[in-house]
């Protein structure tokens, strides 16, 4: 379906939940209300250091919508201080939810292996107890109805508001696990021509029912 970004100079307030919209509560054991009503925002950093220098970017993301049925979400995330770019650096994102229904542990595409999405997966300490089983089949049998940790792949699919010029490469995708205890977000990125395992750290920017995040970007 077309795609439309609105960009607020202002910070957007999130206003109390639509009723009807989805949360990963109907799913999963934990609640994730209400960190997955759509829009959402979250912030922290990418660390992107290489052999030769240490670096982190500044990122903000926005949930934009999900689909439990079929385990999937979508949003934006912005850069903020990329070195290359003269502005902030906004991508649109869809996303995976591992929920060994639609998607298990192995990618199966992005140039990423079975042996790619163990040691990725491995990262996380919350990974743990289904390591073995994920090594065996891909976790097709694991039961993550109730276990507070949601696991996702989130793939950048374009940049919304600069070139393919602009020296960012949106080849690769992000590990994602999100934590239902307290809302944050980590991830590794992976892409075979760039520096392995960029850590993703991100937390809620939204307090309670309501609160406010950095900028706003509408996908209608």
């Amino acid at each position: 379906m077309p795609v439309r970004v609105v960009e607020s100079s202002a910070p957007s307030q999130v206003s109390d939940f639509t009723p009807g919209m989805h949360t990963f509560e109907c799913w999963t054991g934990c609640s994730l209300a209400p960190f997955f009503f759509s829009p959402y925002a979250f912030s922290g950093t990418q660390n992107v250091s290489s052999l030769q220098k240490e670096e982190a970017w500044r990122v903000n993301v926005r949930i934009q919508g999900c689909d439990l049925e079929h385990g999937y979400l979508c949003g934006t995330m912005e850069a903020l201080n990329v070195p290359m770019a003269d502005t902030p650096v906004v991508t649109f994102w869809e996303g995976e939810i591992v929920d060994t229904i639609n998607y298990t542990f192995f990618t199966g595409k992005w140039e990423a292996t079975p042996e790619d999405d163990k040691k990725h997966w491995d990262k996380f300490l919350s990974f743990a107890p289904f390591k073995s089983q994920v090594e065996f089949d891909g976790g097709k049998t694991v039961d993550l109805s109730n276990y507070p940790y949601i696991f996702m792949r989130w793939k950048e699919q374009y940049f919304v508001n600069v070139g393919t010029d602009c020296g960012l490469t949106i080849a690769g995708f992000y590990y994602v696990c999100f934590s239902c205890s307290d809302g944050s977000i980590s991830g590794y990125y992976y892409d075979p021509n760039s520096s392995p395992f960029q850590k993703l750290e991100l937390k809620s920017t939204n307090e309670g029912r309501s609160g406010f995040s950095f900028s706003s970007y509408e996908l209608q």
